[in-house]
């Protein structure tokens, strides 16, 4: 090979090495905003806790809509691909790992079930329910061994009473709440969890034994006060007082193994409910979205257990009620 062609190849490498050398410099300078998203949406994941809940419960407000942010990981994922940004993928992996952590196993496959599970429904079904009837039917068709009910109010929890009969012929109900169960029940007394600053009749909490073939357990129904939404903030204040007095109650059960059914009017990763969760095991597969009924954002209704696992929580179809039934599946140990 003569100088002159050697002087050519030599043209022709060099220019493609600069080539690439640009290439490799707008890929990871373009798609500087997705990146910048995405160590802004990873923030919240990893801090959610150091958020202050001082000014309208702005951290609980994060924790209740917490696992939406993965909708966030998800579009900004696509943008990354199609600006072709290496500095944005590579930013998108403290997002996602964050999410996998607390969210990832959620939508693990369902454990086994096991020879002492218990399968049990939660439902608030509205005092506006038209079809108490109807609902009822549905709920005994998940063949649950408890089923917890919310928002009972009279004629419908005669009509409850009637239809679950056949299929449920122990129950106990106090105040606007109730538990029927395949099981004898035993020691069925109202639970006190009314805030200080409630004055009308309020009786929203109950407490009974249950029977089961694997032992006894004490399972807790509430229905804990209703947050609401508004230019301030999240008002939650009775709910969390209510929570810890929840929570005080589970404390004090002398009875080792406990299960807790009831719309807690707050996610479990929500730290107004703080007081009562980190004293259960809390479902360890599912999302079970359940509240609005028209189009779940969150899952408010809830299943816990103290000396048991609730390994699946899902949500069932709608029935004449604003929230969606949920059934979970508990391991008793």
């Amino acid at each position: 090979m003569d100088d002159e062609s050697r002087g050519r190849e030599t043209q022709v490498e060099r220019a493609a090495a600069e080539s690439a050398g640009v290439w490799c410099r707008r890929v990871w300078r373009r798609g500087r905003v997705p990146a910048v998203l995405a160590v802004l949406t990873a923030g919240p994941l990893v801090f959610h806790r150091a958020v202050p809940n001082s000014v309208g419960r702005a951290g609980s407000l994060l924790e209740t809509f917490l696992p939406w942010l993965g909708l966030v990981i998800v579009v900004l994922s696509g943008l990354a691909l199609l600006r072709r940004s290496a500095a944005a993928v590579m930013a998108l992996l403290l997002p996602t790992a964050a999410w996998t952590q607390l969210f990832g196993g959620l939508l693990l496959p369902a454990e086994e079930p096991g020879p002492h599970d218990l399968v049990v429904v939660q439902h608030n079904v509205s005092d506006e329910n038209t079809d108490p009837a109807g609902t009822a039917r549905a709920l005994a068709g998940a063949g649950p061994d408890l089923i917890a009910l919310e928002e009972l109010v009279p004629p419908a929890l005669a009509v409850y009473e009637r239809t679950l009969a056949p299929d449920y012929p122990y129950h106990a109900v106090r105040g606007t709440v109730g538990l029927w169960s395949k099981h004898p029940l035993a020691g069925a007394r109202l639970l006190d969890i009314k805030p200080r600053d409630v004055t009308e009749p309020w009786a929203r909490g109950l407490r009974a034994q249950v029977r089961t073939p694997h032992g006894e357990i004490a399972a807790y129904v509430a229905h804990l006060p209703s947050v609401r939404v508004g230019a301030g903030g999240l008002a939650s204040s009775r709910r969390d007082e209510s929570a810890g007095l929840l929570g005080r109650a589970v404390a004090a059960e002398p009875l080792e193994t406990v299960i807790l059914l009831g719309d807690l009017n707050g996610t479990v990763d929500d730290r107004g409910l703080a007081p009562l969760a980190s004293r259960m095991d809390v479902p360890r597969r599912g999302f079970a979205f359940s509240f609005p009924a028209a189009l779940p954002l969150a899952r408010i209704d809830q299943v816990m257990a103290r000396s048991a696992t609730v390994t699946r929580i899902r949500a069932l179809p709608a029935t004449g009620s604003d929230h969606l039934p949920v059934s979970a599946r508990v391991a008793l140990r």
